[in-house]
Parts: structure tokens; C-alpha cells; sequence
């Protein structure tokens, strides 16, 4: 493995920036480069577009084509949108231009049931420019379906398998707030439901890559949102909430197999929710239950990006899952 990793970061956001900075604090990997398409940040010196507090003696570009350029670049590791109408092109840009890619686009991380077309496509190109193109993060990629998959490696039956996500959306950053609803009311909430703009993008991901990981058909999904509505006045430092509006939501996707139930997955995500934490329950035999506390999105999501540098240098080309790859670890 490159003794010394070259890394860009695509996509400046708070989740990028976050990844930005975790890079700058490893010495086993280094950050070369910064691309984002905020006006804002174009030009600024990367560590001030990151907010570092010190300047790292480059700036941020608009195109990827200008910062390879300049870099010996190993590695783009890539936070901009999670829906392939959005990201696409850029990940199509990144193969282009010589580099493995690393991405949190939920979409992307198991895309081989809800958009095949497009999976062949990129895996395509990434084999015909001999790198490899990886889809992770905390959700989808490990919490939902590449950690009960392990489970299930001690398991001599799996009769079901049942997550469940708590997200204290309290301590979350106030786009995260946002996007979950808070503050709205429950009609306004119903009408961006309708319209395909509220609930966690990737549920559909994780059953794909658990259903064919274990071999079984799917033969039905389904998926439903509703509002968490606040029973008080609640307050962040974001957000106000009044009774009666919207603190967050809760949304559950099932797939079928044969016309039975194989997996459920519940996803709450709320200010002021309790008990919040992760559990992981597989019917079978034996039956499990793992109970996960402790697991911050926004950090988990940061640390497996970069955990996983190493495991997508190493890897042939192609795109990739989770699944796919030897254990990804800190290193």
C-alpha cells in the first residue's frame, strides 16, 4: 500500500468538511486537494473552506480537472448528494480523471437493484480505467445491512432479520434538523412525503444487499413515512418546535420473499427521542440480539470513509459494496 495516501475531498459541505479534517489530522494520509461548486468557498484556501483554522497553502476549485493537475492525487473521496441524477456525472468525472473514488451517496452503495443500468455503467468504466468506485457510510453501508450480515456469519438459519435506528436528532447538526422535518407542520410535512422529499434515502440499498448477499428473492418492498409530532415546545439550538408540529420522522421499509417478510427496517429519527441507539435482531438459529449505543452519524459516517481508503486502493476494479471488501477497520 502508498506509504503516504493522496486525497481529495469532493464536496465541501459539514459531512465533507468533516472528512476534510479528520484526513488533515492522520499522518498516514494527506489532503491535496478541495472541490466544491460553492461560490463561497471557490478560491479560498482549503483549511478556511473547512474551517481548520489554518490555512493548508491551496485552495478550493470548482473543477476536479484543476486540482488533479496540480496533485499526485491516490483517491477522491467524494460527499456532495446521495440520488445518481445528482451525482452521477461526478463520479463518471472522478474515473475520468485516474482515481479511485470513495462516496457517502446512499444510492451508490448497493445500486444494483434500483438502478442497474447505471451500476453496469459506472462499473463499467471504473474497470476500464482500472479503479475502483465504493458507495458507504453509516447508513446504508454498515448499521443496516453490512453489520447483520456479519452477525449472520454465526448463525446456522436466518429466519429474519429486524433493525432499528433511534437517532436523538438534538445533537445532530441543523441541516440534519431540517432534513428530517422539524419545525413543519404536519400537512406540510404530508405534502413534501407526497412529493418524494421526506424520509432517509438508502432503506432500499440495505435490503438489496442483504436479499442478495444471503441468496433470497425479493419478491416485494415497501416503504412508509410518518411525522413525529412534538407533544411540547421543544427547543435546539437550530430549531423551535411548537407543539403540535413536527419534531422528526419515522419511517419502516419491509422486503418479501415468497410472500413472507424477510427484513424490517425502522428508521426514527427525532428531537428529544429516547432510547437512542441501534439494535439488530435475526430470528433463527440461533436467534440475536445486538444492542449498538454510542454510534454518532456524522462521525461514524467520517471515520468509515477514511477507514476504508486503504481496502479500495487494494482492491481490483470496479464498483464495489461493502460486502465485497475484506473488513474494513481503523488503520
Amino acid at each position: 500500500m502508498t506509504e503516504n495516501i493522496q486525497a481529495i475531498q469532493y464536496g465541501l459541505g459539514p459531512i465533507g468538511s468533516a472528512v476534510a479534517r479528520y484526513v488533515v489530522e492522520r499522518t498516514d494520509v494527506s489532503l491535496v486537494g478541495g472541490v466544491d461548486i460553492d461560490p463561497d468557498k471557490i478560491g479560498k484556501d482549503a483549511g478556511e473552506a473547512i474551517g481548520l483554522g489554518r490555512d493548508l497553502g491551496f485552495p478550493v476549485d470548482r473543477e476536479l480537472g484543476r486540482t488533479v493537475e496540480r496533485t499526485g492525487a491516490d483517491v477522491v473521496l467524494h460527499t456532495t448528494s446521495s440520488t445518481f441524477a445528482q451525482f452521477k456525472s461526478q463520479i463518471v468525472e472522478i474515473l475520468e480523471a485516474g482515481l479511485d473514488v470513495i462516496s457517502t451517496a446512499e444510492e451508490l452503495s448497493f445500486p444494483w437493484l434500483a438502478h442497474p443500468e447505471d451500476a453496469r455503467e459506472i462499473d463499467a468504466l471504473a474497470r476500464r480505467a482500472g479503479k475502483t468506485v465504493l458507495g458507504t457510510g453509516v447508513n446504508p453501508g454498515f448499521i443496516m445491512d453490512s453489520l447483520p450480515l456479519t452477525l449472520t456469519s454465526i448463525c446456522r438459519q436466518v429466519d429474519h432479520i429486524d433493525v432499528t435506528r433511534v437517532i436523538n436528532a438534538s445533537t445532530r447538526r441543523g441541516p440534519f434538523q431540517d432534513k428530517i422535518g422539524s419545525g413543519m407542520t404536519v400537512a406540510d410535512f404530508e405534502a413534501q412525503m407526497a412529493a418524494g422529499k421526506m424520509g432517509h434515502v438508502g432503506l432500499p440499498e440495505s435490503i438489496g444487499m442483504a436479499f442478495d448477499t444471503l441468496g433470497k428473492e425479493l419478491t416485494d418492498y415497501e416503504s412508509g413515512v410518518e411525522p413525529v409530532v412534538a407533544e411540547e415546545f421543544t427547543r435546539t439550538d437550530h430549531v423551535a418546535v411548537e407543539a403540535g408540529r413536527v419534531k422528526g420522522l419515522k419511517q419502516v421499509a419491509r422486503g418479501y420473499s415468497e410472500g413472507s417478510e424477510f427484513i424490517c427496517l425502522t428508521f426514527i429519527a427525532a428531537l428529544e427521542a429516547e432510547d437512542e441507539g441501534d439494535t439488530i435482531r435475526i430470528t433463527g438459529d440461533p436467534d440475536l440480539e445486538v444492542r449498538l449505543q454510542g454510534t454518532n452519524g456524522d462521525i461514524a459516517t467520517v471515520a468509515i470513509v477514511v477507514n476504508a481508503i486503504p481496502r479500495v486502493i487494494e482492491a481490483g476494479p470496479g464498483l464495489v459494496t461493502m460486502r465485497d471488501l475484506p473488513i474494513v477497520t481503523h488503520w
